[in-house]
């Protein structure tokens, strides 16, 4: 039954998302995906399939290129916050996929709450 490492990662995501998506009610989701290298973050309308506001560490603007630490995690976070408010969003689920919450991805989350997104 072994299985490998995208398998279980597979697994895991879909776990949480589908778990998620019972209790989401309409609202939005706050998506997060994490490389070796990056990190991005976007808030999806999943019921009409449009991304409303996104962050990366690919983005100039935010001085964290090819920095992928807790560091450029948290100022995604906030940035991520500000955009939201922007667009006129307050509310969302965050969404980890499959990884842990932990580390960079706890950053994030963390930065965005304390810059006004509610989850």
């Amino acid at each position: 039954m072994a299985q490998t490492k995208r398998e279980l990662f597979q697994k895991r995501r879909m776990r949480v998302r589908n778990r998620l998506r019972k209790n989401a009610r309409g609202r939005l989701r706050l998506s997060v995906h994490r490389s070796g290298k990056n990190i991005s973050v976007q808030i999806i309308d999943d019921l009409n399939g449009v991304t409303l506001a996104s962050a990366s560490s690919l983005e100039k603007s935010l001085g964290v290129v090819g920095k992928n630490n807790i560091e450029a995690s948290a100022r995604i976070g906030s940035e991520i916050a500000k955009r939201a408010k922007k667009a006129g969003i307050e509310e969302c689920y965050f969404d980890r996929g499959g990884f842990l919450y932990h580390g960079k991805v706890k950053a994030l989350a963390d930065a965005a709450r304390e810059g006004g997104l509610k989850f």
